[in-house]
């Protein structure tokens, strides 16, 4: 069986990831001001950074539209596995189901056995959320599970993901009118970072809060931790936002008091770039 695995930008693929053709993204779009660029190879971190720090407008985003998601399927592909950011922070899932819909019109009138058997996954996550469910799904494609069964176990899954986040910078969530522009003076002068992480549904709540940065990041292990059972059964994955070392430190801390089956970190892309801002550190299990 044929088998592709479409995530949304959102979800960064690792470098051997990127050289699997079994793995797709797609684009969303950025907006900053009148500066715009795909969320993709061409995406350039540093600049996006400086455009969005020199900005007093918050970053858009822009989901990909229908057709962007049906170019990734592939031909002659059996399976097709979407994978999107959550549908309580963006418009890509809804995008996704009518590339599905679409799609599937475009096959009523072919043989059943040669028609292309597609799912959508609401991640109910980002950024690396979204890659450990590709990982999960192709998991399970490699050991012949049924189409049926992986959309099972996927979603189960999914479930009992958790996400955390820390932000260094709290410009982006004062921009957007997610945090009041008094309080996020306040944070920044008492050097208060929030711990966020994500809800049942895909939202993001906050969970905590700490003086200084490495408090915060310690925190968020903990309450990583204190949610995660069978971590030697688990693959635990660590995006940054322009801080390697200190995710490298993050993961150092996590080995300290769990041994994971896998610890796999990447550097954000646009999409999550726009969201952790300069020196975030997201986790996802």
């Amino acid at each position: 069986m044929s088998y592709k695995i479409v995530i949304d930008s959102c979800g960064e693929l690792t470098e051997t990831l990127k050289e699997d053709a079994h793995y797709e993204n797609v684009a969303l779009e950025l907006d900053v001001d009148d500066y715009h660029v795909l969320d993709d190879e061409s995406f350039n971190q540093l600049e996006f950074l400086q455009k969005v720090k020199q900005s007093p407008n918050c970053p858009k985003s822009s989901c990909p539209p229908p057709a962007r998601f049906m170019d990734a399927f592939g031909e002659d592909t059996d399976h097709v596995y979407m994978v999107t950011l959550s549908s309580q922070l963006s418009g890509s899932y809804n995008s996704a189901m009518l590339a599905k819909e679409l799609y599937e019109e475009q096959q009523d009138n072919e043989d059943e056995k040669k028609r292309t058997r597609i799912h959508v996954f609401d991640s109910k996550s980002a950024s690396i959320g979204e890659t450990l469910i590709g990982m999960k799904i192709q998991e399970l494609e490699e050991l012949g599970e049924s189409f049926e069964r992986i959309i099972e176990k996927v979603e189960h899954y999914i479930a009992e993901m958790n996400t955390f986040f820390v932000l260094e910078n709290l410009e982006t969530l004062r921009k957007n009118g997610r945090l009041s522009g008094i309080k996020a003076v306040l944070a920044t002068a008492l050097n208060i970072k929030p711990v966020m992480g994500s809800t049942d549904i895909g939202s993001i709540q906050q969970l905590g809060q700490a003086r200084g940065m490495n408090k915060a990041l310690e925190s968020m292990v903990e309450k990583m931790l204190s949610v995660t059972k069978n971590c030697e059964e688990k693959v635990l994955a660590i995006a940054h936002c322009n801080c390697p070392d200190r995710a490298k430190r993050v993961k150092e801390r996590i080995e300290r008091f769990a041994n994971f089956k896998n610890i796999v970190i990447v550097d954000t892309a646009g999409i999550s770039s726009m969201y952790a801002n300069d020196g975030g550190v997201i986790l996802a299990v």
